[in-house]
């Protein structure tokens, strides 16, 4: 490995450790009690080094938000030929409820209660989903060559974008109600196909491929 490889690697892995500390408090103590100094403390860094890494307190929280913004989006950019925009986000969708992928919702209880009991977190997490929309709503602009100021994606991207929101919302409900990973995957994979459905006659050829 260069050293330029090294070095990259060790920015990872100090990136990493400071996440995972982070996580380990906001679960612990709840996420507004914890400070960056214990943070910086548990991770044996400086404050300062907590905070070029993550900008805000929140992005401690949210490591994966960027993955998260970008998912819609990049899922319709990576459509198949002839696939609309609906169908490929709900094959995808089916796809991470069968992975029981984080980025989804399946975050696991710990993770799912410090978000729940932080009004913090709650509202980043909303902010989070709007990002998410509008990068959706460029995409699917930019997949029909919608003229500036065109109203239609940005309306098809709020209701697709809802059913995600409620298929997340759906997955962190049955989370804090104790529902196994697994167990929750085979109730949402069906509740997913029939909001997924509720759509089809509106948008099931929009933005094909």
């Amino acid at each position: 490995m260069t050293v330029t490889g090294l070095r990259e690697a060790k920015k990872q892995e100090t990136r990493q450790l400071i996440s995972d500390q982070a996580t380990r408090l906001f679960i612990a103590k709840g996420f507004e009690q914890t400070t960056i100094a214990e943070i910086a403390e548990a991770a044996r860094v400086a404050k300062k080094t907590v905070t070029n890494y993550f900008p805000r307190k929140e992005d401690l929280a949210f490591d994966h938000q960027d993955e998260f913004v970008a998912s819609l989006a990049r899922t319709v950019a990576a459509r198949r030929p002839g696939e609309p925009a609906l169908s490929a986000l709900r094959r995808d969708f089916l796809d991470a409820v069968e992975r029981q992928d984080p980025v989804a919702g399946f975050a696991g209880p710990e993770f799912s209660r410090m978000i729940a009991d932080s009004p913090t977190l709650s509202v980043c997490l909303r902010g989070l989903h709007d990002q998410r929309e509008a990068a959706l709503a460029a995409a699917l602009a930019d997949a029909t060559g919608a003229t500036p100021g065109d109203i239609t994606p940005r309306a098809a991207a709020a209701v697709l974008g809802g059913v995600h929101r409620v298929l997340f919302a759906r997955i962190q409900e049955l989370t804090l109600a104790g529902r196994a990973n697994p167990e929750i995957a085979a109730v949402v994979g069906p509740e997913a196909e029939q909001a997924f459905a509720l759509l089809e006659p509106s948008l099931g050829g929009y933005a094909r491929a």
